[in-house]
């Protein structure tokens, strides 16, 4: 197959962690060329098809120059075997547009991975409301006054914007209610801003658990992101340290019971974030830990993928 990778630079890669990059080594392994480029490159002109300034690269085995140019060419997209849009979050105006651009290319025959409108439409922190028999009390909402009463109900707290990543923007409001205020104001701007609001889950202590959905099913391991000293946030990001464990019964259940409504979705690949045994985010847009999850276990996540992604080509998905 011929592979177009949409990505941030891939200059800026960490191969010793990088998924995308796990994804790449795994298909050229199996002799799958390999293309990448930006979403700033995707351009449509009238009376033609949604096209790209694509690189065509090879991966060299080496650490520091990873990858080697062979050609820089225009390159329709409907001539790729598939595009996997790989594009960090956040998910702003440019990556909402690049959707449109990338809807387009599938109606001229271009096959997406993740499907394009699944990505539109599924932002992944509200994504979790659609499940209330996987979550934790949970809320939306733009007004203080309803953070308020949520806190006054639950006592402690966590409060999140709904387009933040790595754990960026997340605040824990404990029973003497300190600086809840000033943090309202901070996230919904004057109520100009959704904020979610969510039950602390003291299971946090035993990690953030990634539960990664490729195909429908989930991965048998999943890498629980652990909080370190004094920080409430798990994320890798924040420096939460990951560790690899095999799927719990509960952990077994949301994947399935998910996977099975993302896969009809069009979505391939997916990350449920549980803590405990609730739900807390499903991520859609560049879902990570392939290599984390590898290292610590010997199961070769980008494997199951890169099958996963032979099979949808080969047999629909």
């Amino acid at each position: 197959m011929n592979l177009l990778f949409v990505a941030d630079p891939v200059e800026h890669f960490k191969i010793y962690k990088d998924t995308t990059f796990a994804m790449m080594r795994e298909a050229q392994r199996r002799g799958h060329t390999l293309a990448v480029c930006e979403p700033r490159h995707l351009h449509w002109q009238r009376g033609g098809r949604v096209s790209a300034r694509v690189r065509d690269i090879v991966l060299t085995g080496e650490s520091d120059a990873w990858f080697s140019v062979q050609a820089s060419r225009e390159a329709a997209l409907a001539g790729f075997d598939a595009v996997l849009m790989r594009k960090d979050p956040p998910f702003d105006s440019e990556y909402f547009y690049a959707t449109h651009l990338l809807e387009q290319a599938e109606r001229e025959g271009a096959r997406v991975f993740n499907k394009p409108r699944a990505l539109r439409d599924h932002p992944e922190k509200l994504a979790i409301m659609e499940f209330p028999q996987f979550i934790g009390p949970t809320l939306v909402t733009r007004e203080a006054q309803d953070v308020r009463r949520f806190h006054e109900e639950h006592q402690d707290i966590i409060l999140k914007p709904l387009d933040g990543m790595g754990g960026m923007g997340i605040f824990r409001v404990g029973p003497d209610g300190m600086n809840l205020g000033s943090i309202i104001e901070t996230l919904n701007r004057d109520g100009s801003q959704s904020v979610m609001v969510q039950k602390f889950l003291p299971a946090i202590s035993e990690g953030d658990k990634r539960v990664l959905i490729i195909g429908g099913r989930p991965v048998p391991y999943c890498l629980a992101r652990i909080p370190q000293g004094t920080e409430v946030r798990g994320n890798l990001a924040a420096g939460g340290l990951g560790v690899a464990r095999p799927l719990t019964a509960r952990d077994h259940e949301v994947g399935e019971a998910l996977g099975a409504v993302l896969r009809q979705r069009g979505l391939l690949l997916a990350g449920v974030d549980v803590i405990g045994e609730c739900v807390t985010e499903i991520n859609v847009t560049s879902p990570t830990c392939f290599q984390e999850i590898q290292e610590q276990t010997g199961c070769d996540v980008a494997a199951l993928f890169v099958d996963a992604l032979e099979e949808a080509i080969a047999h629909g998905f």
